[in-house]
């Protein structure tokens, strides 16, 4: 854990972390936290600065630091601090946790190395699994090998083939998979948001491989967006595509795309929807939908996009993963995020061995 520190968090610069440290008085001694009672020494670190260093691309950090997080985080002692990816992670901190969204070999080589050599840190999360959100061929694996039929509804994936071959040769390849139109085309590495809808045969023929397709699903126009972060879920409503009927297929050949599909400017929770299309997935199925996949997957920060299929209240389907989403878009995700940062601190503790006031 970090010995040093200033008492009301905020975010710094990885250079001005040394000197933060040196400058400010903290709980120097942890042989005496880890004598303490375990609550004590739990509300001992949660006194002491929490160090987070973050890795993110300047987009992200924008969206993620607002004020409000940093203000909040300062009132909790969480530093935030920014980590310098041109030097060794060895020679930064020290960090309690290391929150992160770069890619890349080298990037995850140095994390890894990191790792090994700090155990004592928190790295959310391993690059190990986050390469598996980045590839639609196998981001949706591990929810279809769920069973979940008993649990409050019923929870698939679509049908859906990995195209990575010519053009032309995409609408065989569909009918051998058994797949029906309208089929949603999406970028295999999930770093693009943009998809598009392919009615007709000769439309298939006009997308650009390496791609996934899916079957699409009539939902309603309504996508249910869950934020997980740890524990705690969040469930918002997006606007989505609209319902397809049979009918329109003849008429809408051709590919469509659409750029930014559930984007939070397409905010459904206070639109005037039908109740059977707005009302969200039961609590219980997501809590354990969210408790599977957390431990299949490695993962404690990411969110799923569902969707429940037109006319039915209980069949769900997950139709896409991301890792550490755009939470600043969450409502409240000052308070959830910053609760999670401290609960990890806790449980570290807690899993250490408690010691006895009394020798012999």
């Amino acid at each position: 854990m970090v010995s040093g520190g200033r008492v009301g968090g905020g975010e710094v610069e990885a250079g001005e972390a040394a000197e933060v440290a040196v400058a400010v008085a903290v709980v120097d001694n942890e042989e005496e936290v880890a004598q303490a009672p375990p609550a004590a020494a739990a509300a001992a670190v949660v006194a002491r600065e929490l160090v987070v260093g973050y890795a993110l691309t300047s987009k992200k950090a924008k969206s993620f630091l607002q004020p409000k997080l940093r203000g909040l985080a300062r009132k909790k002692g969480i530093l935030f601090v920014a980590i310098d990816q041109k030097r060794p992670l060895s020679d930064q901190g020290p960090f309690d946790i290391v929150l992160h969204k770069l890619t890349g070999r080298e990037w995850q080589q140095l994390l890894e190395e990191y790792r090994e050599e700090h155990p004592e840190v928190t790295v959310l999360d391993p690059p190990g699994a986050i390469e598996h959100l980045l590839n639609r061929q196998s981001m949706l694996q591990e929810v279809s090998e769920l069973d979940l039929s008993d649990c409050h509804g019923r929870v698939g994936v679509p049908k859906q083939l990995f195209v990575n071959t010519d053009p032309s040769s995409i609408p065989a390849a569909v009918m051998r998979a058994g797949l029906s139109l309208p089929l949603v085309a999406k970028p295999l590495v999930a770093k693009s948001h943009e998809l598009s809808l392919a009615y007709d045969p000769i439309s298939l023929t006009k997308l650009e491989p390496p791609l996934v397709l899916q079957e699409f699903v009539n939902h309603g126009g309504v996508l249910f967006k869950v934020y997980i972060v740890g524990d705690a879920i969040r469930v918002v409503r997006r606007f989505s595509l609209p319902n397809v009927d049979a009918g329109d297929l003849p008429n809408n050949a051709g590919v469509f795309r659409f750029p930014r599909v559930s984007c939070a400017s397409a905010n459904a929770d206070d639109a005037d929807l039908d109740p059977h299309v707005a009302e969200l997935p039961p609590r219980p199925l997501l809590e354990i939908l969210a408790r599977e996949l957390r431990r299949r997957l490695g993962l404690r920060l990411f969110n799923i996009d569902m969707i429940r299929e037109h006319g039915t209240r209980d069949r769900f389907y997950v139709i896409d993963m991301n890792y550490f989403p755009g939470y600043g878009k969450m409502p409240g995700y000052e308070h959830v995020f910053t609760d999670f940062l401290l609960s990890l601190v806790q449980k570290e503790y807690k899993r250490r061995p408690s010691y006895s006031s009394c020798e012999g």
